[in-house]
């Protein structure tokens, strides 16, 4: 590790919190009833609150640490559609009619995420920027090409195909072979939208409990649940489980079914502004074909490179993850040698055996995860989903809601199994 490569005020802790610092929720006592208990406050967890609150319910946010201070304040701010199966591959697996329905909850997230800033008033450098997806070789960028030109009846979407000779009007490099631009995806200051719904939940009466863990479910005979925490026992009509990728032990039934998986991040200091326009012409954000996927994009006020991906099996140190996401970076970037890391941070994803978010209702216990790294936009709606179905709205349903949420034999949230996958998934990256 070169001590060269960070900056003299180099933290690790999230880029977004120099902006929007985790809030300071003063504690008060925890209730002794509720209507709606939800366990987890990012953004799932909070649609949910502010539908059951404004729907005329009492509902308390339980977090094991300060309000949003998983990976809903630590992402890359990239909303897409969010579903990763490809409709033909949904097809096979569910029969076209609940296919449509899948890629129909992806469509609705990005546009329900749009509609609810706008409508809520939030300010959060929320932007419909587009997205360049990159060909890692040249058999990617013909899939990607033909992806385009042949999409889904009735899912049709603004694309723009961008060969390599092109390229460089989307992207400073010449790393891939082209790709294409989806024109309605989107992208967002993750904390400050976080801010503003927090600032909505609580305006519409919920109670959040930050640093106040949920370490017991225990299901009531007559309906309901005592969760019980450090700090008393809340009993609650209806709980929802909202942690994703910070599934503990306490919920052991959806705990087999994701996948924790650590997504990591740096932030370039200040770069020239003559740089930036070179290697980013344009405020997209930024993906590629690859499995081990790196995601990036220019910050809001365009003085830094955001760059992402998954460069280690089982590394929390993000002084350690750092360098090894420059060194990609500058693969891509040449120009950006002898630039420093300002900040270096990790979040937790979940991952599914099946590449779908799910949703659903398993002994009584309400819950939405497993967003599989693209939860900015899919993890508001279906906690907006998730709250509907509290309040027994018609509008509740959802294709994904239709699907079974698997797990594997021996499988118990301690995923042995990633760093094998993770090379298996490099070795074809460069195949």
């Amino acid at each position: 590790m070169r001590a060269d490569l960070f900056t003299s005020d180099f933290k690790t802790t999230s880029y977004w919190w120099e902006r929007t610092p985790r809030p300071a929720i003063a504690q008060r006592d925890l209730p002794s009833k509720a209507d709606v208990l939800v366990v987890g406050s990012g953004y799932t967890g909070l649609h949910a609150a502010l539908r059951t609150a404004r729907g005329g319910r009492s509902t308390v946010v339980l977090d094991a640490e300060d309000a949003g201070w998983g990976c809903s304040t630590r992402n890359g701010g990239q909303i897409s559609t969010s579903i990763k199966p490809s409709f033909a591959e949904l097809t096979r697996r569910h029969g076209p009619d609940l296919a449509r329905r899948i890629l129909r909850d992806g469509h609705n997230s990005l546009a329900y995420t749009a509609q609810f800033v706008r409508e809520e008033g939030i300010d959060c450098d929320f932007g419909i920027v587009g997205r360049f997806h990159a060909a890692h070789n040249p058999a990617k960028f013909d899939e990607l090409a033909r992806g385009a030109v042949n999409q889904p009846q009735g899912f049709e979407v603004p694309q723009r195909i961008v060969p390599r000779t092109e390229q460089r009007t989307e992207l400073g490099t010449d790393a891939y072979f082209g790709g294409v631009v989806l024109e309605a995806h989107s992208s967002v200051d993750p904390a400050r939208y976080h801010a503003g719904l927090l600032a909505r939940v609580q305006a519409a009466g919920a109670e959040i409990h930050s640093r106040t863990p949920a370490i017991e479910l225990k299901p009531l005979a007559g309906g309901g649940f005592d969760v019980v925490t450090p700090r008393g026992t809340c009993r609650a009509r209806d709980v929802i489980v909202a942690t994703n990728g910070y599934t503990a032990k306490v919920t052991p039934w959806l705990r087999r079914r994701v996948i924790p998986i650590g997504s990591y991040i740096i932030a370039t200091e200040e770069l020239d502004p003559g740089l930036m326009a070179r290697l980013m012409p344009k405020d997209r954000i930024v993906s590629d074909t690859r499995k081990v996927v790196y995601y990036y994009r220019a910050s809001p006020d365009r003085r830094r490179i955001l760059f992402g991906g998954r460069v280690s099996h089982g590394e929390t140190d993000p002084a350690n993850s750092g360098p090894l996401l420059h060194a990609e970076m500058v693969r891509l970037f040449p120009e950006l040698a002898g630039t420093r890391i300002s900040h270096s941070w990790l979040g937790f994803v979940a991952y599914t055996f099946d590449e779908l978010a799910h949703i659903g209702t398993q002994d009584g216990v309400h819950y939405a995860m497993g967003y599989c790294g693209s939860g900015v936009g899919m993890a508001g709606y279906l906690g907006m989903k998730l709250g509907l179905r509290v309040l027994g709205d018609a509008d509740a349903a959802t294709g994904l809601a239709e699907t079974e949420f698997q797990t594997r034999p021996f499988y118990t949230g301690n995923p042995w199994f990633l760093a094998a996958s993770v090379m298996y998934y490099r070795w074809r990256d460069r195949h």
